[in-house]
């Protein structure tokens, strides 16, 4: 069925940039001043995105296309993972999953293939996933595991085999909230880059002696790569990659290699950053919101030895993944990043000028977006949120 739920319009910049500056206060960062090469852009004339329902899932997480195919793998956070041809509609589960640790933000979570494993069946090809396993007592952390994804010569049932953990984030702690644990790869595949959330505890952030609040920098077998910036500290500080991160729940390398995260903030100052070795990105001493209960967080300010957020949000948007696009369908979106927004209920779209970045479109969609991917023929689906979350196919109107 295709409908045009709630897309009335997609916003201009103009009326868009009032909702992303900083808070009163502090540094203004670098996407207040939009880049005199791109200047004030508004909406791009294409009409309204069409979009077509396929579906619904059980508060579904991730989403990934193996590579070369139709067949779009969903995970769903209670612990099941899906697919479906995107083609035929052919749909069917996954077996070979591990147990997880379900509950508050915690269960199953990301989905990673690798692209030079493109090929035009899914066949039997290398899997990543992220999930949260328990601890001793009521303590629980993100793990990442590799295995195969079978499903046969014809694609018709699917089952991952010798899985097995490859990373852990350390240590396990009590509480269920922000494990973050998205994966992405380095453009030449030769290192996986994972996210390890502060697990809702600040102050770990700023400690580089665990993972806690970071960015973890891996060899494909999970193990530390070479050529990190605290490698002489030994395990576990040889993994990271940055720090003073406190939820990154979206990151994508750029055409020219360049990686970019997308965390949430406290009440206030949802970050995009771009990541670079050794940088501390100063939670939880610094950032541009506030605590939950008011208390007052400093901003940032030029003298205060942390990377500052290229764009920061207020109101928060409350990001549930993006990723650079590159396809045809949406040309004049190219090279541009697409957010899922949770709090915002809208698909976000962010232009970047060489190492700054702004906001120039919203497309609203009615309900809390937990993921967005793009298809094979450049279309762009999107997965809502929760219980009964729809699986959702935007093309151009």
């Amino acid at each position: 069925m295709t409908t045009n739920p709630f897309l009335a319009a997609i916003l201009s910049s103009t009326a868009l940039l009032a909702s992303c500056g900083s808070p009163t206060g502090g540094e203004t960062t670098a996407q207040s001043t939009p880049s005199p090469t791109m200047g004030n852009t508004t909406a791009t004339p294409m009409g309204e995105p069409q979009v077509t329902a396929f579906g619904t899932y059980d508060e579904p997480w991730a989403a990934a296309f193996a590579p070369g195919t139709s067949m779009l793998f969903i995970t769903e956070k209670p612990g099941t993972m899906k697919f479906i041809d995107t083609e035929t509609r052919r749909t069917g589960t996954v077996t070979g999953l591990p147990r997880v640790d379900y509950g508050g933000q915690g269960g199953l979570g990301e989905i990673a293939f690798l692209d030079s494993q493109r090929a035009a069946t899914v066949g039997s090809r290398t899997i990543y996933l992220s999930w949260v396993e328990a601890g001793e007592g009521d303590t629980r952390g993100a793990v990442v595991g590799r295995g195969t994804l079978n499903c046969g010569t014809e694609d018709a049932s699917c089952k991952i085999e010798g899985l097995e953990t490859i990373w852990r984030q350390t240590p396990k702690v009590t509480g269920r909230g922000h494990y973050s644990h998205r994966i992405v790869f380095s453009p030449d595949e030769r290192y996986m880059f994972v996210s390890s959330g502060e697990r809702q505890k600040g102050t770990p952030a700023q400690d580089t002696s665990n993972t806690l609040g970071t960015i973890v920098r891996l060899n494909l077998d999970g193990t530390a790569a070479a050529g990190n910036p605290l490698a002489a500290q030994g395990s576990p500080s040889d993994q990271i990659w940055s720090w003073g991160h406190r939820n990154i729940l979206a990151m994508d390398f750029d055409a020219e290699g360049r990686l970019w995260e997308i965390e949430h903030g406290p009440a206030g100052g949802d970050e995009l950053n771009l990541v670079q070795k050794g940088g501390n990105y100063g939670w939880p001493t610094r950032s541009f919101g506030d605590e939950y209960n008011g208390t007052p967080i400093p901003d940032h300010t030029a003298d205060d030895g942390f990377i500052k957020p290229v764009i920061d949000w207020t109101p928060v948007i409350a990001s549930g993944n993006f990723f650079i696009y590159d396809g045809d369908l949406f040309a004049p979106w190219r090279g541009q990043g697409i957010i899922a927004g949770l709090k915002t209920q809208a698909l976000i779209r962010i232009a970047f000028d060489g190492d700054t970045a702004r906001e120039v479109g919203r497309i609203p969609m009615g309900e809390r977006i937990r993921q967005v991917v793009q298809g094979p023929d450049g279309a762009i689906w999107a997965l809502e949120d929760g219980e009964g979350g729809r699986l959702l196919k935007l093309t151009p109107g």
